[in-house]
């Protein structure tokens, strides 16, 4: 940093302390004080702001991933707000029908995708462990064998170590409830028992990494053998960084594929760099849809603003992001409180939800629907539609 802007930033900082200054000792709101000195939470800068340097480099689109051919058709369970569906549609599938149990969830795909065959809430349970119900409305959409793509990802909470939820009994090293978990424990099975019964040519089946290691592998290692007996082929389950994968963000997922053939899948070849947080956060948000941010108080802004890159507000319990790295990967949070965002690399203030769907390569014109805390949730719990696109590029080129 030259002189001159250093000599500009602690101007700056000076004149940020006595607004929030003022906040704290008149007990005014911090947004009714920016506002009558002309500034905004993100005219707020940090103590060490702007400092790290780092090359400028984007997400891929998605349109990239497209192939040519006769589009294959695809079923998507436990569809959430529709990251991987979004991933498979770039790549050149064909929606045939998503079934999801949030009636928030719905709301945002049909919002987006009105012309997606969306079975949930108010019109149809989105239940998977209703096995009838989710065969019934299949039944009249597909045929058995299904010559396409079934892919889904059970909720994900009783394998999560961010859960942080007590293992009952299977052992005394995890805190984890896993396939205990009295509802979403059985959802993995759930959705065999439908692969099973309608047979399709391949399936994705994703998941936390923590799956793989609840009950050391013996519960994962029963689903695979329920699915080779049943005459599929089954690649030994794997763990990919989206980081690799042109998704500015570290999130680690698991994915289990197979096919009723032979043919050996080919994983997406890993990008040779990485790109930074920075490069999708820097500008041009504020007047998208979902980009409202959360107003602080004078007192956390004041802790905020002394963080260095990549530290963590003790109190919050939230990480300052580095400009010059993927982001930490985006939360979803608890099923009670809704989800909760990282903090901005150069503004000391939390993310914005449309901050967080760029983190996870959602597209911009991409709109959540509901309260901010649901919005969050959405978003993080997602498969950033980027690798969706190659896990599902792979799985065409690979078994179609």
């Amino acid at each position: 940093m030259t002189t001159r802007a250093f000599g500009l930033t602690n101007t700056r900082i000076r004149e940020q302390l006595k607004l929030l200054e003022k906040a704290e000792r008149t007990d005014e709101p911090l947004t009714k004080v920016l506002a009558n000195a002309d500034w905004s939470y993100d005219d707020l800068i940090y103590e060490n702001s702007r400092t790290r340097l780092y090359r400028a480099n984007f997400p891929p689109v998605l349109d990239e991933f497209r192939l040519e051919g006769q589009p294959i058709p695809m079923v998507s369970f436990f569809s959430g707000c529709g990251g991987m569906d979004l991933g498979l549609e770039a790549v050149g599938y064909h929606h045939v029908a998503a079934f999801e149990i949030n009636e928030l969830f719905c709301k945002t795909l049909r919002r987006n995708r009105p012309n997606w065959n969306v079975f949930g809430p108010p019109t149809h349970s989105g239940d998977v462990s209703r096995f009838d119900d989710i065969a019934e409305a299949l039944t009249s959409l597909v045929q058995t064998p299904f010559e396409g793509l079934f892919v889904g990802g059970p909720p994900c909470q009783p394998f999560s170590i961010a859960a942080n939820q007590r293992f009952a009994r299977w052992s005394d090293d995890f805190k984890r409830v896993g396939f205990l978990h009295e509802k979403n424990g059985s959802l993995l099975f759930d959705f065999l028992r439908l692969i099973i019964e309608f047979r399709p040519q391949a399936f994705v089946i994703e998941n936390v990494s923590g799956l793989r290691s609840i009950d050391n592998g013996a519960q994962l290692a029963m689903a695979v053998e329920q699915l080779q007996i049943n005459g599929y082929h089954v690649e030994e389950p794997f763990v990919l960084n989206a980081a690799h994968y042109g998704v500015p963000q570290q999130r680690l997922r698991l994915f289990i594929i197979g096919t009723r053939g032979r043919s050996v899948f080919n994983r997406p070849v890993p990008r040779a760099e990485s790109i930074s947080a920075g490069s999708i956060l820097d500008s041009g948000i504020a007047k998208l849809l979902n980009s409202e941010t959360r107003e602080h108080k004078a007192e956390s802004i004041l802790r905020y603003m002394r963080l260095d890159y990549g530290r963590r507000d003790q109190l919050g319990r939230v990480d300052r992001l580095d400009p010059s790295l993927p982001s930490k990967t985006v939360i979803a949070g608890g099923t009670g409180g809704g989800g909760r965002s990282h903090l901005h690399p150069e503004i000391p203030r939390t993310l914005s939800v449309r901050e967080c769907a760029r983190l996870q390569t959602f597209p911009d014109n991409y709109v959540f629907i509901g309260a901010s805390a649901r919005q969050f949730t959405q978003v993080g719990n997602a498969v950033p539609p980027a690798l969706a696109a190659q896990i599902g590029r792979s799985v065409w080129e690979s078994y179609f």
